[in-house]
């Protein structure tokens, strides 16, 4: 038997959805920096400003929704992309953030899809 699913829930699960997808797009970008780390420097900034953008607007979308940490890990992987550095150390710091924010909205979409709990009613004193 399934259960029907709210209209917040399934909301929640459309937002969620849009997030993984930015995060894909996000391990995408990665995993192209990593391919490019040899190449010149302006590739490698490039890359860089455009993981830090779209970090940036997720972080700025997550904020408003309340979705667990995943504004916490964007901004932190914003910062980290922006700076400069060892790039093998970006690119580590990078692919570690990508990986939680993939298990942060994995389990926040499971959380989405559970039913409610119904509400008990208060007990009356006798």
């Amino acid at each position: 038997m399934t259960q029907k699913l709210s209209p917040d829930q399934i909301r929640q699960m459309e937002e969620i959805q849009d997030y993984q997808r930015v995060t894909d797009r996000l391990k995408h970008l990665v995993a192209e920096l990593e391919a490019n780390r040899a190449a010149q420097t302006r590739v490698i900034q490039q890359l860089c400003e455009k993981i830090a953008n779209e970090t940036s607007q997720m972080r700025q979308r997550a904020l408003t929704s309340g979705i667990g940490t995943i504004a916490d890990v964007a901004g932190a992987m914003s910062v980290m992309a922006g700076r400069g550095g060892g790039i093998l150390l970006k690119i580590r710091g990078l692919a570690d953030g990508v990986n939680s924010l993939q298990m942060q909205l994995e389990t926040a979409l499971k959380r989405a899809m559970m039913p409610p709990e119904p509400k008990s009613q208060p007990k009356k004193p006798a």
